[in-house]
């Protein structure tokens, strides 16, 4: 089978965060939903708790280090994102829009996106559709129809995880769709020297 790489961002604070559950839910079945089609997951799972500092440090400097830098490589390689953020007033986390400002501009063009979100109240779930939406537009990305979004009462009970786990199949499997049916994701490194230091030598 041919292979696929799902990169997973979660925007979440805490331990243990309901975002990283959300994420995991998706990416858990967005990899069912490849195995299906013929094709073999590779899921690689970001938390961006664990790397706040590391963004900071980019956004202060303009440049990634080194442990960084696989990181935004990972999601820049990947053949498809799932990308999952708690609501914070109405909208994404400072931190999960911190770290798709330091994307390598063009690096989420026409990669399929599979967003979710977690929040205290179901009526953040407009988040989706007025922040998350926009913002991966933006990035030209390929954001699939159907987000997904998690509140208090989509964790307990049979009703609402129930309507929960319908959600994340009829996502993953929209977003499975869309990564098995294109070419294996290719990126340029953005870090590589493009000319030499000759013609650099003699354009002075």
């Amino acid at each position: 089978m041919t292979e696929r790489t799902l990169a997973v961002v979660t925007g979440g604070l805490r331990q243990p965060s309901s975002s990283r559950l959300l994420a995991d839910k998706l990416a858990a079945a967005a990899g069912e939903e490849l195995t299906r089609l013929g094709v073999t997951p590779k899921i690689e799972v970001i938390e961006l708790r664990d790397h706040a500092h590391e963004i900071t440090d980019n956004l202060l400097t303009g440049f990634a280090g080194a442990a960084f830098a696989k990181v935004v490589e990972t999601v820049a390689g990947a053949d498809g994102l799932v990308a999952v953020s708690p609501v914070f007033t109405a909208s994404y986390s400072g931190l999960f829009k911190s770290f798709v400002d330091v994307l390598p501009d063009g690096s989420l063009a026409g990669k399929p996106v599979l967003i979710g979100a977690t929040g205290g109240t179901a009526r953040h779930s407009l988040a989706l559709d007025h922040a998350l939406r926009p913002l991966f537009a933006y990035t030209r990305s390929i954001v699939i129809p159907t987000g997904v979004f998690a509140a208090p009462e989509d964790w307990g009970g049979d009703e609402g995880g129930g309507r929960l786990d319908q959600r994340v199949r009829r996502a993953a499997a929209e977003l499975a769709a869309e990564v098995a049916r294109r070419d294996p994701a290719t990126v340029d490194d953005p870090f590589a020297l493009k000319t030499s230091f000759e013609d650099l030598l003699a354009g002075e």
